[in-house]
């Protein structure tokens, strides 16, 4: 396995947490917004990673991180009693997204800790290949 491959993984990790930190923070950022029906609310989105492994003829073998799409969440929109909203329906509901902020931000220093491990690999790897090369001088 090349030496620089460990690069391409853990970038590939770093472009994985990047997504993860963006939807976490639409999420917590639409928290509070509330809709006229259930259907036209903000939903949680969330990202759904996979395993790529190298192809088994490449001569570097590894594998990485993709993300394969970003889904919204099935959990129906919570109804909240506020007759005196503007976007009240004619029972005096209002609709908030089925986003919870605790989990969110778990999700959120969750990812970026994983996004800090990645830069640390990426880091170590490169001192790691300058000392190699610092070998020779003395």
């Amino acid at each position: 396995m090349s030496s620089f491959r460990i690069f391409d993984i853990a970038g590939s990790g770093l472009a994985a947490q990047s997504v993860r930190l963006n939807t976490t923070a639409s999420n917590l950022a639409n928290a509070n917004s509330v809709g006229a029906d259930a259907q036209s609310v903000y939903k949680a989105r969330h990202p759904v990673f996979e395993a790529v492994r190298a192809a088994p003829a490449a001569d570097a073998p590894g594998a990485a991180v993709r993300v394969r799409g970003v889904v919204e969440s099935d959990a129906p929109a919570l109804a909240r009693y506020e007759p005196g909203n503007p976007l009240a329906d004619q029972q005096g509901y209002v609709y908030a997204p089925n986003v919870n902020v605790v989990e969110e931000m778990v999700d959120m220093i969750s990812a970026s800790r994983s996004y800090q491990n990645n830069v640390e690999v990426i880091e170590t790897a490169k001192n790691l290949l300058l000392a190699t090369l610092r070998l020779g001088q003395s």
